[in-house]
């Protein structure tokens, strides 16, 4: 496509080998913008490679296509927006290269605002309905957050400023959360709900806010290692420097509850904001249920898979197991059981078309935990189990 004007608007086809595997959506009823939280090289081979999203605008303003419209594009995970889940099935992924509390570069809001325009046009999609990854990615209960909660990325969430906006042709904003005022979710991150839907003055504060605790993210009193990093605080990729010196990477800590006071938290350089839940594990996200998924321990929709292939609903859990759970149970708040794989019947038979989406999980039978996005479904050994958001 290329425009006329003084800003020529060409898009870049750069399809990811996943473009023709990824099933047609229904519809189209939302544009969801991203923040890489990553440099352009690694933000775009990444994406492309994974299929992560529809476009991305680089920070020189060149617009890559990923993924043709009209299919899905892996790119807002765990999402709900006015109580509809899933949010890939309905909407058009941006990625911008750049940070979710920094300013994109002049050639990024020509290319994007050209963009955003001929996507409006041709969805019917109104101002109003053109979000960020942080409005709509939400979490379930975990030892920090005893119910499901908003503010779990704060992707692109410098989209959310009026002034950013209109520079981007977007006269009209969410201007408030409609899960949060439904009851559906808790606030947790009270920074970023204030980035979002405060006033102008309110949003300058908080983003403030935001790159000081950034610049100095230290463990102590309201400040734990959820709070800082999100889901991503027991990941390879962020540091924690202990007051003696001691320096441990999330994946190596296990007694989360231990972390003293004045721990500083480091992130990757190369760290990317669409980082993925995955099962909980106990022993090293929690010893009881209520650690690892809140009060939502004992809900049907609470999957425990036991180290020894045993599978249970929360309701099937009694107190005294769910006290003190078997080191290496895998816990995922949220989800359906949808059998096993077997001769006859494979994983879209019991996931349907969501069976190769990164957020269905596969138990294979030599105990290896998997996103459906790693399996190929004619591989896929009898005997799996299948796993699938609520």
């Amino acid at each position: 496509m290329t425009g006329h004007g003084a800003h020529a608007f060409t898009v870049l086809k750069y399809y990811s080998p996943h473009n023709r595997e990824r099933p047609v959506r229904a519809g189209t009823d939302y544009i969801i913008l991203h923040t890489t939280e990553a440099p352009d090289s690694s933000s775009l081979r990444k994406l492309r490679d994974n299929g992560e999203a529809h476009y991305c605008v680089d920070s020189s303003g060149n617009v890559y296509a990923l993924v043709e419209n009209n299919r899905v594009a892996f790119h807002a995970g765990r999402s709900m927006w006015n109580g509809r889940t899933e949010l890939d099935s309905c909407s058009i992924g941006i990625e911008v290269c750049g940070y979710h509390d920094r300013d994109i570069t002049p050639a990024q809001y020509a290319s994007l605002r050209e963009l955003l325009a001929r996507l409006k046009a041709a969805y019917r999609i109104p101002d109003e309905r053109v979000l960020t990854h942080s409005m709509v990615a939400y979490a379930t209960a975990n030892r920090w957050h005893k119910r499901p909660h908003r503010g779990r990325k704060r992707c692109g969430m410098i989209f959310a400023m009026p002034s950013v906006r209109r520079r981007l042709g977007l006269a009209g904003r969410p201007l408030y959360d409609p899960d949060v005022r439904a009851g559906r979710l808790d606030v947790g991150d009270a920074y970023l709900a204030r980035v979002l839907y405060g006033s102008g003055v309110e949003q300058q504060y908080a983003i403030a806010d935001i790159r000081q605790a950034a610049s100095g993210s230290v463990i102590g009193p309201g400040k734990s290692a959820w709070t800082i990093a999100g889901p991503k605080y027991n990941s390879a990729e962020v540091l924690y420097v202990f007051p003696n010196g001691d320096e441990y990477r999330g994946n190596q800590i296990r007694n989360w509850s231990a972390i003293p006071p004045g721990t500083r938290v480091v992130f990757a350089e190369s760290q990317m904001e669409n980082l993925e839940e995955s099962a909980r594990l106990a022993g090293f996200d929690g010893r009881s249920a209520a650690d690892l998924a809140g009060d939502q321990w004992q809900l049907p929709s609470t999957i425990y898979i036991f180290p020894s292939g045993r599978v249970c609903r929360g309701s099937e859990l009694s107190a005294s197991e769910g006290a003190r759970l078997p080191d290496g149970t895998r816990v995922l708040p949220g989800y359906v059981f949808g059998g096993r794989v077997a001769p006859g019947r494979s994983a879209f038979d019991a996931a349907g078309r969501r069976w190769n989406w990164p957020s269905t999980i596969y138990r294979l039978p030599d105990g290896r935990i998997v996103g459906g996005n790693q399996l190929s479904e004619k591989a896929i050994p009898a005997g799996s189990l299948i796993f699938f958001p609520e």
